[in-house]
């Protein structure tokens, strides 16, 4: 299973990008599938979370300014950023709860993608 991660970039203050990422391989079936992200010096932290069914959650900092988003069919979760402030930059990952075909749960990570937020 590989998961991947693109959309990053360098974007102004008040900018916005779509963070997008597809999962591939040897999958049953994907639940849950997250967005984080983790800045110099930090911790990752969760930033969005969305259901298969597609309920979602979000971290405090980037309510009403993030949307998680997925489409099924295609093993793809999408993060649009808007508002984007210097706060938001960090490296953002994906991850993915899914079923292998032989039914074993497992969790799959992304390699990352660097969004920046500058002037």
């Amino acid at each position: 299973v590989q998961l991947q991660a693109y959309g990053g970039g360098l974007v102004q203050p008040g900018g916005s990008l779509r963070l997008s990422c597809a999962a591939s391989g040897s999958i049953f079936k994907i639940n849950a599938m997250d967005w984080y992200r983790q800045a110099p010096g930090k911790q990752r932290e969760l930033v969005a979370h969305i259901t298969s069914g597609g309920s979602t959650n979000y971290a405090d900092s980037v309510k009403g300014r993030f949307t998680i988003s997925r489409i099924n069919a295609k093993n793809t979760v999408y993060l649009q950023m808007n508002s984007l402030k210097p706060e938001d930059k960090a490296v953002y990952y994906c991850n993915a709860h899914l079923y292998t075909p032989d039914l074993r749960r497992a969790k799959y990570w992304g390699q990352g993608t660097q969004v920046t937020v500058s002037s």
